[in-house]
């Protein structure tokens, strides 16, 4: 069994791109606070990297920003990839099949505020399982 439920705040805005075939794809980092403090008593935080895929990709890049909080449930994949300097490198991160919008985006008062997320939680679209093949991941 593989599945991960998280509950966090971005630490950045979701950049979305498209497939080749134009299915949306929305990456973010999700800062998951630890249960305990550390030995100077301070909060640690880790830092997991979230990929979401079509609908949900969309409405995280048009209604989440840095510092909103959200509810993640999905995969933890590890992935390989050589860098260019020949060295093997590997990734892991968590695909979300489904998110939880906790809080609206954060007013930052310049005009990019989109309003209130939906009312409704964004879960499993249709399509959604019909997932990219590998040479159409933008990344």
């Amino acid at each position: 069994m593989n599945k991960v439920i998280l509950v966090g705040r971005l630490t950045r805005a979701p950049e979305v791109k498209n497939t080749t075939t134009g299915k949306a794809v929305a990456t973010f980092t999700l800062a998951v606070d630890r249960r305990f403090k550390n030995k100077d008593g301070q909060k640690e935080a880790d830092f997991v990297p979230i990929v979401v895929w079509g609908k949900q990709a969309e409405f995280a890049g048009q209604y989440l920003g840095k510092g909103s909080q959200i509810g993640a449930s999905g995969r933890l994949q590890v992935r390989s990839y050589d860098g260019q300097d020949g060295q093997r490198r590997y990734v892991t991160e968590v695909v979300a099949d489904e998110i939880k919008f906790l809080s609206s985006k954060p007013n930052n008062n310049n005009g990019n505020n989109h309003g209130d997320p939906p009312p409704e939680p964004m879960g499993i679209d249709e399509d959604f399982h019909l997932m990219a093949d590998d040479d159409e991941i933008p990344y």
